[in-house]
């Protein structure tokens, strides 16, 4: 470890910290349905969009009715990604005349971009045509992005109302999020990355002289719009097969800081609006410590393993001051590596292909720690905060019943139906991982796609339902999954990992926005102080959902999972 290496992860901190309000104040005038600046350009274009859609904008939809247009649009977007895929080779924008994806991987990507898994069974520059690649998947890494914030605004508007049956409009919350945030941001965020050197353009490939006068083609394509929405909406799913890994996604340290920091910077603000929406910015501060406390804890941790290097290699000769440098980025070390993998592991964000297969054993176990989680260290846009926030529902009601204090959060009495619908959401996902995972290891169409035998053979398949479920999309690689069992399967385990936690999530707001706002008395279980407060409080909300997970009675959880399928359906 480097004095340079600890200079660089502070100073990514610094900018977390500096930039967690501003987009906090921007994403909370979105939530409230604010006018921004945009509004004088944009502001036609939403009001056209809802007229052609027959949409009125100031419904205010229940949580059922709100889940319900979540899922429909989100079924829609899958067809039309699928179109796009198969119809590629009569379709324009095909320079390279790539022949039609294969029905098992254009559905896998389909709903891989969908549910802002971004998860990719194949490489983009051999596959996908320029206008795929445009009008199917950057498409969708801006309108998955922007369900996942709207997702969070209904969550908010849960915790925030007092007796509602509304959590907002969803049309309303996507359309302005996109119109108004994602679509902006991500023009100059281009432009940026095309002065850096990333290409924007209509070629199919350039032949360039090696220095041995060979010649080698270069793929080249619309990259830096794509790569812009691909790190700012926490997706992955880059034009290269490699990610961010490839010098033209990624050419430069300024290139790679700037991508690092547009990962987190979604997922911090949504802290702060949080905290402004219930009143009680000291709460969003809060949750914002306890996510940069983990994150900082996962960090240390991979960039020491990886420092610290392979003690097999060291008693080869190799020194050990040379850190583990099989799968770093060489241009930028191991510090930024390390870190890269953190935050695209912990902000859900595939954006590093097939690194953390040759990190060190400890330094592999962070990114997997990380997204079994739930991808709620920042998380993926929208995501993070409504996953963090259903742990805090379990860990205060757990804890208020220890120390014999009332079971209430920022206002609201956490009672058994929120509680059960928090432990539902919280299951779904390692009972999926783990589901998945016994299957692909003892079918012989499982086994078929390892290339590494043995207990890491084993980590690559665990690694990869992880990834899908918890829509990450990063890959330990050593894995074909490009095959119709694991595309399927792997396809099945995004769509519950998003939806599953979804809809209970939507059902707890539309439970909490019915209820009256109890003012804090001496009975109150505390949530909120100053900044070393918040941060142990952070780590009891953590540690008190994942310490009540083993004790779940599965019987009463069948139950709610049934009562919430009735009235959804």
């Amino acid at each position: 470890m480097t004095f340079q290496g600890w200079l660089l992860i502070a100073l990514f901190t610094a900018c977390i910290i500096a930039i967690t309000k501003p987009m906090g104040a921007w994403l909370f005038a979105l939530y409230e349905g604010r006018r921004t600046p945009f509004h004088v350009v944009l502001g036609p274009v939403e009001r056209g969009f809802y007229a052609l859609g027959g949409i009125d904008p100031d419904e205010d939809m229940t949580w059922r009715r709100y889940a319900v247009h979540v899922l429909i649009f989100s079924l829609a977007g899958v067809l039309l990604t699928y179109a796009f895929q198969r119809l590629q080779n009569v379709l324009p924008l095909n320079p390279q005349a790539f022949p039609a994806v294969d029905p098992h991987l254009a559905m896998n990507t389909a709903i891989s971009f969908i549910t802002n898994t971004n998860w990719q069974s194949y490489s983009g520059e051999s596959t996908m045509s320029h206008l795929t690649q445009m009008a199917g998947l950057s498409t969708h890494n801006f309108l998955s992005a922007a369900t996942g914030i709207a997702v969070a605004f209904a969550v908010i508007r849960g915790f925030a109302r007092r007796e509602s049956k509304g959590l907002g409009n969803f049309w309303a919350d996507m359309t302005r999020v996109t119109l108004y945030l994602l679509l902006p941001v991500c023009i100059v965020y281009a432009v940026v990355l095309v002065a850096g050197g990333v290409p924007q353009t209509f070629a199919g490939t350039a032949v360039a002289t090696t220095l041995e006068g060979a010649k080698q083609t270069l793929a080249l394509g619309p990259v830096a719009s794509q790569e812009a929405i691909k790190m700012l909406g926490t997706n992955g799913g880059g034009f290269f097969n490699a990610n961010s890994a490839h010098p033209f996604e990624n050419p430069s340290a300024w290139t790679n800081f700037l991508q690092m920091v547009s990962i987190f910077a979604l997922g911090a603000g949504l802290t702060w609006t949080f905290g402004k929406a219930v009143g009680n910015t000291r709460q969003g501060w809060a949750i914002f410590a306890a996510m940069l406390l983990l994150f900082l804890a996962g960090t240390t941790v991979a960039y020491w393993a990886e420092a610290a290097g392979n003690p097999n290699l060291h008693a080869l000769g190799l020194h050990a001051a040379d850190g583990n440098m099989e799968g770093k980025e060489v241009r930028f070390g191991i510090a930024a590596s390390a870190l890269f993998a953190t935050v695209t592991t912990d902000a859900s964000c595939g954006a590093v292909n097939a690194m953390h297969d040759s990190f060190t054993a400890l330094g592999g176990m962070v990114p997997l720690f990380n997204i079994q989680l739930g991808e709620i260290i920042f998380g993926g846009v929208g995501s993070g905060l409504y996953g963090f926030l259903i742990y805090c529902i379990v860990a205060v009601f757990v804890a208020g019943l220890m120390v014999g204090r009332s079971p209430e959060y920022v206002g609201k009495k956490i009672e058994s139906r929120e509680v059960k619908l928090a432990v539902l959401a919280i299951a779904v996902l390692p009972l999926i991982i783990l589901s998945c995972t016994g299957i692909a290891a003892i079918v012989p169409a499982g086994l078929a796609g390892l290339n590494n035998k043995g207990p890491h053979g084993y980590s690559e398949i665990l690694y990869a339902f992880s990834s899908a479920v918890g829509n990450n999309g990063s890959a330990f690689a050593g894995l074909t999954a490009s095959t119709p069992f694991y595309d399927g399967l792997l396809a099945v385990a995004m769509w519950f990992g998003r939806f599953f936690v979804i809809i209970p999530v939507l059902a707890i707001a539309g439970s909490l926005a019915a209820k009256r706002v109890v003012p804090e008395s001496s009975g109150s279980f505390p949530t909120t102080g100053p900044l070393w407060v918040g941060l142990l409080i952070g780590i009891i909300l953590i540690l008190g959902g994942l310490t009540f997970l083993p004790s779940l009675a599965l019987g009463p959880i069948a139950d709610e999972l049934a009562m919430v399928h009735g009235q959804l359906f």
